[in-house]
């Protein structure tokens, strides 16, 4: 006589049917999330983020000095000119040449390209060109004449650098790599900013941000403040092509990815209490030691060995003083120094200094780390 050893349809479905229920939860609450958030806020630089690195302040600032601020991330209405509009194009999302050419022949008197790439620079701003370099965000002077610099003065600035074409004005750089340019072409006023942190939540209040905003941004009473998504109206070159899958996708696939491994932990074995088991032989720890040192010594890893070492000796040291673990090196530096009396500069390279070249000097160090140990032990 056979016996059934599988499962039966009924009695899959309750063993699945609660894995299957929390899972669609999670997917559901994950969804929900990204849509709330989505509908908040349309990325890092929107003039509706309150976030850091968002731009509502500068919205506000905008709204309060007589500008209508109006965000978008629909290419339609990025296409729709008017007198007495400024358009703003944000950092975000990917379009191709078709799209940015329809930018351009709307007829904006006034665009502002936030951190451009190449393919914005060519069609709305010939002859500037991406340097590849980075600022640091730095308080600099605008070393420029142009208006809206001069009236901010020094203002703190950092990022994507450009080159300017003859008769641009660039502003705020080092001469050559220059964070702010205007060019104008075709009867159009075209503004290169090679960062977005000097005008958000975060940095505006800082040096002279908000008024370099204001009289580069707010030059016009309507402002369209579009921020370019991952879709695209056609298919140009493959650079800077729009990415497969968008990026919303992405974090629904993160969500169900977590939803999974949710469900993996709940239903999971759980493992019996550890048992100890009779090991065959005994081996010292000094043995143990010894055998790592002649394999430390035979691939001639002084750097490791050396690193143990002083490993070891910064424990002895935070113990014997009460530093925590994580303590800074600076800080480590000057308390045993003041304990032992010794030079700190000297202190510094014997801790965390280079890795010893020889062997002899791999066992100086050895030497003097076991001796400052004992000094702090025995004071």
């Amino acid at each position: 006589m056979s016996t059934a050893v599988g499962r039966s349809a009924g009695e899959s479905w309750r063993a699945l049917r609660t894995p299957l229920l929390v899972t669609g939860v999670i997917v559901l609450a994950a969804i929900v999330v990204l849509i709330a958030t989505t509908a908040r806020t349309s990325g890092p630089f929107s003039p509706d983020s309150t976030e850091p690195e968002g731009a509502r302040a500068l919205a506000t600032l905008l709204g309060n000095h007589g500008v209508k601020v109006t965000g978008t991330d629909v290419l339609d209405d990025a296409v729709q000119a008017g007198s007495g509009k400024t358009l703003l194009i944000g950092p975000e999302g990917q379009l191709d040449r078709d799209d940015w050419q329809r930018i351009a022949d709307a007829g904006w008197s006034h665009v502002i390209l936030i951190r451009p790439g190449t393919r914005a620079l060519e069609v709305l701003a010939p002859g500037v060109e991406d340097n590849g370099q980075i600022l640091s965000s730095d308080s600099r002077e605008p070393d420029c004449d142009l208006p809206a610099a001069v009236k901010a003065g020094t203002v703190t600035v950092g990022g994507s650098t450009y080159s300017a074409p003859d008769g641009a004005q660039a502003c705020y750089g080092d001469g050559i790599n220059n964070t702010v340019i205007r060019v104008e072409s075709n009867g159009r006023i075209v503004d290169v900013v090679g960062t977005t942190r000097s005008f958000t939540n975060e940095q505006l209040a800082e040096d002279g941000n908000a008024a370099l905003a204001l009289n580069l941004i707010g030059t016009d009473r309507e402002l369209t403040w579009y921020l370019p998504q991952w879709e695209s109206s056609g298919f140009g070159d493959d650079e800077d092509s729009p990415p497969l899958v968008p990026p919303d996708i992405r974090y629904i696939g993160w969500a169900l990815a977590f939803a999974v491994l949710v469900v993996a932990l709940w239903r999971g074995r759980r493992l019996g209490p550890v048992v100890a088991e009779r090991l065959p032989v005994i081996v010292h720890a000094a043995e143990t030691t010894e055998g790592r040192a002649r394999l430390y010594r035979r691939s001639r890893a002084r750097d490791r060995a050396a690193a143990a070492l002083r490993e070891s000796a910064l424990g002895k040291l935070h113990e014997a003083h009460g530093i925590p673990r994580r303590a800074d090196p600076s800080a480590v530096v000057a308390t045993v120094a003041a304990r032992t009396g010794r030079d700190p500069a000297m202190l510094y390279e014997l801790l965390y200094g280079l890795p010893p070249l020889s062997d002899a000097a791999l066992m100086s160090l050895s030497h003097e780390l076991d001796v400052l140990t004992q000094e702090v032990r025995h004071p």
